[in-house]
């Protein structure tokens, strides 16, 4: 019986150092959603960032539309549309006009904001980007499922508001709300009923927070008529691989510190030590980050399945720590040797591999006898002329024997 696989993805933020051309960095990210459609992974998921340099993707529905230009299956989210900074009927219209164009290929992902700096541009205060994710969520849900909404607050207006065309998918496209570590995303999640995309589901106070951010989901959901379903639990981890553990760890070398700098001088994210030791063998000794062969990919993703109890969906979050063609062949060997391990790819193989090995004896007496009858008739009616010796010692028939 066939059951439900786990999704691959890419959680694309992106992270693009400062010294690379910004233009060719976008490219290239286009580039990668092919090359992941190409491989077969079934979700991208796209940021949305307006300062601090690295992570260069303003909106991640411009993206999205001219990516799903370029790619065939591919599904694409918004990772994650800061809810804050933007007014909920706008929003709502660009997600819905995005579900058209890619005829059901998008996903919304939601969120209060990531950057401080983001939200200082904009006037908005830190304290109050959550309660305005939260007011942005109780009006996007009902007009993206073509409903009228009126509603007041204290930074946005609605009145007898609707979307000028029903959603493509029905009833409407899929939310997943942003959790890290504290329980106010899958609060969120809960409340509403929607999936819950864990960005820091390997960092330490990540992992450690799976399952009880999946038991404050479910009780919300419950209290508020709903069901939480671990298919559209998604986890994002940093992985990088390659034929062996020791070629992983040379790549990264190639981006690796400009991304820990990133994190340490921006984000302000304990990612690397700070008494001097390796970072690599830091990430990789904290399950931080994959970096090795596929067997240690494959390891990771069972690792988060025992913590979390069950999720629908991994995602790398997609890093530039190694060049570019290194990256790429990473993506593949997740696709050749990870996913298959996690999606019964190679189930009905197996068996059939194992039955016909079984059964060898048996099948192959059964194509002896029935070539064994049809050269018997060969030689009653034309002889043995045209019929090699070994093939008549095999069948004990010598050409003295075959003659008469």
């Amino acid at each position: 019986m066939a059951v439900e696989k786990l999704r691959f993805g890419a959680f694309i933020a992106p992270f693009h150092p400062l010294e690379e051309n910004p233009t060719q960095a976008l490219e290239r990210d286009l580039e990668l959603v092919q090359h992941m459609d190409r491989l077969g992974f079934e979700e991208a998921w796209i940021g949305e960032h307006h300062s601090a340099g690295y992570e260069l993707i303003s909106s991640p529905e411009l993206f999205i539309a001219t990516a799903a230009e370029r790619t065939r299956t591919i599904r694409f989210g918004t990772g994650v549309s800061s809810l804050p900074y933007h007014h909920p009927l706008m929003l709502a219209g660009r997600i819905n006009q995005l579900d058209h164009i890619t005829r059901g290929r998008v996903m919304l992902g939601v969120g209060p904001g990531a950057l401080p700096s983001d939200a200082f541009m904009m006037g908005i205060p830190v304290s109050a980007q959550r309660d305005r994710m939260d007011q942005a969520l109780e009006v996007l849900i009902p007009l993206l499922r073509g409903e009228v909404v009126t509603k007041k607050t204290d930074w946005f207006e609605l009145n007898e508001a609707r979307l000028q065309m029903m959603p493509f998918s029905r009833p409407s496209v899929q939310f997943s709300v942003a959790s890290q570590v504290s329980p106010s995303g899958a609060t969120a999640a809960g409340k509403h009923g929607l999936g819950l995309l864990s960005i820091g589901a390997t960092s330490a106070g990540g992992f450690n927070a799976l399952a009880s951010n999946w038991a404050i989901a479910e009780k919300n959901a419950a209290t508020n008529g709903h069901v939480m379903d671990r298919s559209q639990w998604r986890l994002v981890g940093p992985m990088h691989i390659a034929a062996t553990r020791e070629e992983a760890r040379a790549q990264v070398r190639f981006g690796l510190e400009k991304w820990l700098y990133y994190f340490r001088e921006v984000a302000a994210l304990p990612l690397a030590p700070e008494d001097g030791s390796d970072p690599v063998k830091s990430l990789i000794a904290s399950g931080m980050a994959v970096i090795g062969t596929p067997d240690d990919a494959i390891a990771q993703i069972e690792r988060l399945q025992h913590e979390s109890g069950g999720f629908g969906a991994f995602l790398s979050m997609d890093t530039n720590w190694a060049e570019w063609d290194n990256k790429k062949k990473s993506y593949e060997l997740i696709a050749r040797y990870v996913a298959p391990q996690f999606q019964q790819l190679n189930a009905g193989r197996k068996s059939s591999l194992e039955w016909a090995a079984g059964n060898r004896d048996r099948f192959i007496g059964e194509a002896r006898t029935a070539v064994g009858v049809r050269i018997a008739q060969h030689i009653q009616a034309e002889g043995t002329e045209n019929i090699r010796p070994e093939i008549l010692e095999a069948m004990g028939i010598g050409k003295a024997k075959a003659a008469e």
